[in-house]
């Protein structure tokens, strides 16, 4: 009887069942495995490999470094010297390096890199290169005769940080600081431009916010109250603009609200405004809000609607029978239930209005732009580098915006249709 409680069970071709388990739960990992993959594979490539180039290239930029060798080299040798009076030696290594930059035409590299921190100095290098190959020791004296602009003790320390292949000086750019004399400073209230397009774009991304939740909250009400067949007609009218490109909405836009467009017409032809005086709701802030608030509404809507869709109505009567009023039953009742709605409503439309950059681009005008326009710009026509660094910074402020939801709300609450 021993002997027989002491047996392994085994399969149908007597392999041990503990063995044939641990077989069979491999395989179903792997086949798992398998099938994410390719989902997987999606989000490293167009997710976080781009992600982590970019905060790399936030902190990297050798321009300066590949076309000044010699002045590297001093730098490193001869660590915190007198910035305002640098020996003859880093002069000979600057006009050593201005020479090689004219001949490798590297100048213009190597001046846009130190003009990103000191400005005005692309002249500044390319005046230096044109002149170095005739300049005669000592240095110094020459090459300041040339332009008194280098014994500038900020041209200094710009070129010392530049030739660091990581360097911070692009987040302390866009947070609105500036290298002068006697080192980093906080810019002027002229100067301060990055950090007034940060409040701008998070002040009108939560208006935005805030109008698309009053808007939205009735209309997921009554798709969630009314019967079938007016719910489906509803919802597709909801839906409708996902079929329409956002190019053509916002296009669409331009024609209605422009001084010239179809709403001042109608406005003049009513007698409400004059000819003379219409209204400037495009190219402004005005025509920023308002197309952007179109596009981002049904980003508002859907997630109340999958909220509310699920709350049983007996809640409400059973409360309007024990005495409660209908806006008491609203705000104690019906309210609470929908905050999971509501605020993944809120942070997707955020996140969105944060980042959208096609819509202030075509009917913001100057006073509509946003810290994405500024972005592509310097992505694109000025300094990638500098466009890297802010783009991390608006990352940083939207996991902010993550992490608080999960502390108030809850991850695993987000709702979002």
């Amino acid at each position: 009887m021993a002997e027989a409680s002491t047996e392994l069970l085994t399969t149908a071709d007597g392999r041990p069942l503990k063995e044939a388990l641990a077989i069979a739960q491999s395989r179903a990992k792997r086949r798992a495995f398998l099938l994410v993959l390719p989902l997987l594979l999606f989000v490293l490539l167009t997710f976080l490999i781009p992600i982590g180039y970019m905060l790399k290239r936030s902190v990297e930029h050798d321009g300066f470094a590949r076309s000044a060798p010699a002045l590297v080299e001093w730098f490193e040798a001869n660590p915190g010297f007198d910035y305002a009076n640098p020996p003859e030696e880093a002069y000979a290594a600057l006009v050593k390096d201005l020479t090689f930059m004219q001949t490798e035409k590297l100048t213009g590299l190597s001046g846009t890199r130190i003009n990103y921190t000191v400005p005005g100095t692309i002249s500044l290098f390319k005046a230096g290169a044109r002149a170095a190959k005739d300049l005669q020791a000592p240095y110094k004296e020459a090459l300041l005769a040339v332009d008194a602009e280098w014994a500038r003790p900020a041209l200094w320390r710009g070129m010392e940080a530049a030739s660091s292949k990581f360097t911070t000086e692009f987040y302390k750019v866009g947070t609105d600081n500036k290298l002068g004399d006697n080192g980093w400073e906080r810019g002027g209230d002229k100067d301060r431009i990055y950090l007034y397009l940060f409040f701008k774009t998070f002040l009108v991304s939560g208006i935005i916010t805030v109008i698309c939740l009053l808007l939205a909250f009735p209309v997921a009400h009554l798709l969630a109250v009314l019967p079938m067949s007016r719910s489906s007609l509803l919802m597709i009218l909801v839906l409708l603009p996902f079929w329409t490109s956002l190019l053509v909405r916002t296009t669409s836009w331009i024609a209605l609200l422009q001084e010239q467009g179809i709403l001042n017409d109608l406005l003049v032809w009513l007698g409400v405004v004059g000819d003379d005086n219409r209204i400037a709701a495009m190219y402004n802030m005005t025509g920023t809000i308002v197309a952007m608030t179109h596009v981002l509404l049904p980003f508002m809507i859907l997630p109340l609607y999958s909220v509310m869709r699920v709350i049983p109505p007996s809640y409400a009567r059973a409360a309007r029978s024990l005495g409660a009023t209908s806006w008491t039953t609203f705000r104690r009742v019906y309210l609470p239930q929908t905050l999971p709605g509501i605020a993944a409503g809120s942070l997707l439309v955020f996140i969105l209005a944060v980042g959208y950059y096609i819509t202030p681009a075509l009917v913001g005008g100057a006073d509509g732009q946003l810290i994405s326009n500024l972005i592509s710009f310097h992505m694109t026509k000025s300094n990638w580098s500098l466009a890297a660094a802010l783009a991390a910074m608006l990352l940083a402020a939207i996991l902010l915006l993550y992490w608080l939801y999960d502390r108030l709300i809850g991850i695993d609450r987000l709702k979002l249709g």
